[in-house]
């Protein structure tokens, strides 16, 4: 903690942003996985 009483939340948002975007990359990857499932397998 800073001397003004302030959390330095840099690092949090940082780790926030990749959650995110890994998140954003997992979910689209199941999606493609699903589209190709479902043109191959029916």
């Amino acid at each position: 903690m800073s001397d003004s009483g302030q959390m330095d939340i840099r690092q949090n948002r940082e780790m926030w942003k990749t959650f995110v975007r890994l998140t954003v990359w997992i979910t689209g990857g199941i999606i493609v996985l699903l589209i190709l499932m479902a043109i191959f397998l029916l």
